[in-house]
């Protein structure tokens, strides 16, 4: 039995969106490398690239789809609740991504899952010092799947991506 709990909603109809055993697997591969957190709820969205893009203008200021949003929850004192938040994850961008990067897309998929649960949890690749920490859990934590480094340099990056930043956007 995993450690995760996910709720998997599917907005979107598309071929190879990662199966709810496999978004477990993920999620409960980051709880079991950090043993301390005792959130262990989560949503995870899949949708389309309009709905990331709104998603993506409305909170982030960035008016373009992108590959994955984190939103922790924020819980209130004193209300003990084991939710982690919500990630948003618009299928055309990873898919692009994963062809462009010459990914497994059910290998690109476990990267945007593994870093947005690592960014609910409070990690972050603003600074250089920070984005080291999260890149090298994340390189541990999908080694540990069966996954090799997702930054290493594959191919091109996204056309929709940030030139100054190849990291998931979350």
């Amino acid at each position: 039995m995993s450690l995760a709990e996910v709720d998997r909603q599917q907005a979107i109809d598309a071929e190879g969106l990662p199966s709810q055993a496999e978004l477990e697997a993920w999620v409960g591969a980051v709880l079991a490398r950090l043993p301390d957190e005792t959130r262990q709820e989560l949503t995870v969205r899949f949708v389309d690239a309009d709905e990331s893009q709104a998603l993506n203008r409305d909170y982030r200021g960035k008016d373009k789809p992108t590959n994955v949003l984190s939103f922790p929850f924020e819980c209130p004192p004193g209300v003990p609740l084991p939710l982690l938040g919500d990630l948003v994850i618009c299928h055309p961008v990873v898919t692009d991504e994963a062809r462009d990067q010459d990914k497994a897309l059910g290998d690109h998929y476990a990267h945007m899952v593994v870093h947005g649960t690592l960014h609910l949890m409070g990690y972050d690749h603003i600074e250089d010092d920070e984005a080291e920490v999260m890149e090298a859990l994340e390189r541990d934590i999908l080694a540990g799947l069966g996954i090799g480094d997702p930054y290493r340099a594959s191919g091109p990056p996204h056309r929709d991506s940030d030139p100054d930043d190849e990291r998931a956007d979350a």
